[in-house]
């Protein structure tokens, strides 16, 4: 089978030019950010065992602050020798990349199809002890051990060909658990979730891939409960919500075996979201899951939304007691618009982030930018996710609260300061170009469009009684907003200009097609493409009239034999 060399960060892999064997390009982000976790990872777990990680590139760390100050390469080295001092005489051992380190991590990819990112971890990532990247078809297995010798790493990545649900449960055993598993599927990730955090180690690193946004973004809610026990809704905060029916799921398999998890990082991006989560042991622990999932109240006409949590927790000196939760938040009808509200969820309603290790990834990456291709993006990306309000589920876009009231969108600077002079706090989102997360209750959004719209008037005459509209404007503010800019309005990652929102990088960038069994050339897909999606753009003006439509077939025979009969050549 002739072959193709395609390069990624440091793995040159060879791949069928058939479509044998599944490959994204544009996952490369994906690929990128996962080396620079599991980095971080391995050097915060390694230091407890005594090893220290060495990347190459990697300057005398500096922290890197958003607004613009740096701490740590200013201090004085003697200050930063007595700080360090304690943990600079216990790591006795230095872990290297493409070097086998006995005390190092136990890394597993399920489905490694042409085996990528497992070579990439071989090459990329210090600290590592074993890969195993498996796949379950016998020329994936083949295609992985063949680019692992290609690119030296055959000491540490070892190629499996296995079921991944089978081969993780296989290693459920204390001593036989993986530190890190990888599981980056075609679609969804609902059939591997139980058996990998049961595989996963003590405080290990489990790393989700899900692709099937249509079904978590809300297109098919009842498909979604059955695999995230979740029930998904379409909404302007689909993307956030789908990362939370995600951290639902593994919090509710991992607690079947007495066992939690601790979101590090979670993000939404291009066509899918990617979770990295820390899973733990302890049944105390997991009788507060409960009350960390919540139920979600969104108005169909407004787009308001509450939550309402599964369970209750309350700290009674040294023991904590629970109870049921109580509710529910709404009445039957939206007190802002009088439509009907829809159920969705339960979500994981915890923070989605651990703030102090991004800002460990985003300072490994930023002082080492020649490390990853994609290093502006992840920098762009985990600024915002530094920036984000930890404590505020889901979001609004402030183009669908003008929508709903049928008036000009305020600028986004503005609106921001609006809610900041009304004493709340408001943030970006890295899901939602024009999200606005904030504290604030919807009555005080609606009351600063009310102010908004009397400045930039709507026809009144011409709503409907029944639309939303009508009956949020028909309420007077009950605060007088104020649109005067803030300085602290403008988050410093919009002040920078990073890259927060890539473009397109390519034609035919989304998800690719499921590789086959018997190949079939790629390029086919894309003609395919080409032959069923946009017919009419590429047709020529002038031939649309040989091929009308039945709705003008109809109305032309109808009028033909209305001029027929005034003329009398046909009775009436």
């Amino acid at each position: 089978m002739e072959s193709l060399q395609l390069k990624s960060g440091k793995a040159a892999i060879l791949f069928p030019s058939a479509n044998e064997v599944f490959y994204n390009p544009v996952q490369e982000f994906n690929r990128d950010l996962t080396c620079a976790v599991i980095t971080e990872f391995a050097r915060d777990v390694l230091a407890q065992r005594g090893v220290k990680v060495e990347v190459p590139g990697e300057r005398e760390p500096v922290v890197v602050s958003l607004s613009g100050e740096q701490t740590g390469a200013d201090e004085p080295m003697d200050e930063r020798e007595e700080t360090n001092g304690s943990e600079k005489q216990q790591l006795t051992e230095t872990a290297r990349v493409g070097e086998k380190c006995e005390r190092g991590l136990r890394v597993l990819e399920g489905l490694a199809a042409s085996g990528l990112r497992s070579v990439r971890f071989g090459l990329e990532v210090p600290g590592l002890r074993s890969v195993t990247a498996n796949d379950f078809s016998a020329k994936a297995a083949a295609l992985i051990a063949r680019n692992a010798q290609h690119n030296g790493v055959g000491h540490l990545v070892e190629a499996s060909c296995k079921d991944a649900s089978l081969l993780m449960y296989e290693k459920r055993e204390k001593r036989e658990r993986f530190d890190v598993i990888d599981l980056d599927p075609y679609g969804s990730p609902s059939s591997f979730i139980d058996a990998a955090v049961q595989a996963v180690a003590e405080g290990g690193l489990l790393c989700v891939t899900c692709t099937d946004m249509a079904v978590m973004a809300g297109n098919s809610g009842e498909t979604c409960y059955s695999k995230y026990g979740s029930v998904s809704i379409k909404a302007k905060f689909c993307h956030e919500m789908a990362l939370r029916i995600i951290l639902h799921s593994l919090d509710q398999r991992a607690g079947v075996y007495q066992r939690y998890i601790q979101p590090l990082l979670s993000v939404s991006v291009d066509f899918y979201i990617r979770v990295f989560v820390r899973v733990f042991t302890g049944q105390a622990k997991v009788k507060n899951s409960a009350s960390k999932q919540a139920l979600i109240y969104n108005c169909v006409g407004c787009g308001s939304f509450h939550l309402q949590r599964m369970g209750r927790r309350t700290s009674n000196g040294k023991q904590m007691k629970y109870s049921a939760a109580t509710g529910p938040p709404v009445g039957p009808d939206c007190e802002h618009c009088g439509h009907r509200h829809q159920l969705g969820g339960p979500v994981w309603a915890e923070p989605i982030h651990d703030r102090e290790f991004v800002q460990k990834v985003l300072t490994a990456v930023s002082v080492n930018p020649a490390r990853f291709g994609t290093s502006r993006r992840i920098e762009g990306v985990l600024s915002m996710v530094t920036e984000e309000l930890e404590d505020v589920p889901l979001y609004y876009t402030v183009d669908n609260l003008s929508s709903t009231i049928h008036c000009n969108t305020p600028p986004l600077l503005q609106f921001r300061s609006a809610l900041l002079h009304a004493g709340h706090q408001v943030s970006l989102s890295h899901a939602c170009k024009n999200a606005i997360k904030t504290d604030a209750p919807p009555k005080v959004l609606w009351d600063i469009m009310r102010c908004w719209e009397k400045t930039n008037p709507v026809k009144r005459e011409k709503l409907s009684l029944t639309s939303p509209a009508f009956k949020i404007l028909s309420t007077d503010p009950s605060l007088e907003a104020c649109f005067t800019v803030r300085e602290d309005a403008n988050p410093q990652s919009r002040k920078k200009h990073l890259t927060r929102f890539q473009e397109n990088p390519q034609a035919f960038w989304g998800p690719k097609a499921r590789a086959k069994a018997g190949g079939g050339i790629s390029a086919d897909l894309q003609d395919r493409s080409r032959k069923f999606q946009n017919k009419r753009k590429t047709t020529d003006s002038s031939e649309l009239k040989n091929v009308p439509c039945k709705k003008f077939k109809q109305v032309g025979f109808n009028q033909t034999v209305q001029r027929m009969k005034k003329t009398r050549k046909i009775p009436d």
